[in-house]
């Protein structure tokens, strides 16, 4: 595969088979520099395994990926990302301070770089004044926000953030999205998967929707939520006849009595839908569009068999 060395993930063909189960059947995907990237997909869809794969903790059974521009397993990759796991296990005996350290010990940081960051990363996830209690303490919330510190602790160029809201309250999750945005502008990567869609919505500048370990689409986010939207509309007489011939402006039209739903590609199709319905005789007595949410649209192009 032609190195790019700007991409901060680059994956083409991945393969994952365990004996005979099928992991992740063909994953594709990049991950530009400074994009907040999100992964979405049904449990048992592959998510975790194909991580796996990025930081080099599992060998793909066939394809080809670089992390940052190295081979995936490659040390000199691993070491400019941060990773935080979803199931985490912290050491409970350490102070926040003191797991801090290790893991800068870990990542061969200097020491008068480790006396500088660890405070300001306690302060960046408001944990300043708890540097000294032992993480058995630690609420769950504590738990998540120490481990995001712990995923940005060397600098890194791209950080990989495995349900980091779980377990956050308001608050908690409103600093984890300011800390995204943070790294955005710096230029860092993010790679983020979530059960909360609407944190995604919120967050993410693109999406990658996978399942039965392949990836079904890779878009945009701002075009996804700003193009399609349903439309309720409540009319008489709906004539067989008539609701066939909305099929030029929707594939998905759906009729219960008075009551009309169907699904637009932009929002200025409905004048003319408007038009073809009081052209038909049809009196209208009320139009109401609606912007599809990221939930409606993975429904949409997930399925329903399996949540997230």
């Amino acid at each position: 595969m032609p190195c790019n060395p700007t991409l901060a993930i680059e994956a083409r063909g991945l393969r994952k088979d365990f004996g005979t189960k099928t992991a992740v059947a063909d994953l594709s995907l990049n991950v530009q520099p400074g994009e907040v990237f999100g992964f979405l997909g049904p449990n048992g869809a592959g998510k975790t395994t194909a991580v796996k794969m990025f930081l080099g903790l599992v060998t793909p059974t066939c394809g080809e990926g670089r992390l940052l521009g190295a081979p995936l397993g490659d040390w000199q990759g691993r070491a400019r990302v941060g990773f935080l796991p979803e199931h985490f296990r912290f050491h409970e005996w350490l102070t926040a301070q003191e797991f801090l350290r290790l893991h800068a010990e870990l990542y061969g940081m200097q020491d008068k770089r480790v006396r500088n960051r660890i405070p300001e990363l306690l302060e960046l996830v408001g944990l300043e004044e708890h540097a000294s209690r032992k993480l058995r303490q630690f609420s769950k919330g504590m738990l998540q926000r120490i481990g995001l510190a712990q995923a940005l602790l060397n600098d890194p160029e791209l950080v990989i953030l495995d349900e980091p809201t779980s377990g956050l309250d308001p608050v908690g999750r409103r600093l984890v999205r300011d800390i995204i945005r943070e790294l955005r502008q710096r230029g860092t990567a993010v790679f983020l998967n979530s059960h909360l869609l609407s944190e995604v919505e919120i967050t993410c500048d693109r999406v990658a929707f996978i399942k039965h370990g392949q990836v079904l689409q890779v878009s945009p986010l701002n075009q996804l939520v700003a193009g399609e939207l349903t439309v309720a509309v409540r009319a008489r007489p709906l004539h067989p006849e008539v609701v066939a011939g909305l099929s030029r402006w929707s594939q998905r039209v759906r009729v219960d009595g008075e009551h009309l739903e169907l699904t637009l590609s932009h929002e200025s199709d409905l004048p003319a839908v408007n038009r073809y319905l009081v052209e038909q005789g049809v009196e209208v007595f009320a139009l109401r569009p609606q912007q599809l949410s990221l939930e409606d649209l993975f429904i949409q192009i997930v399925g329903t068999d399996g949540g997230l």
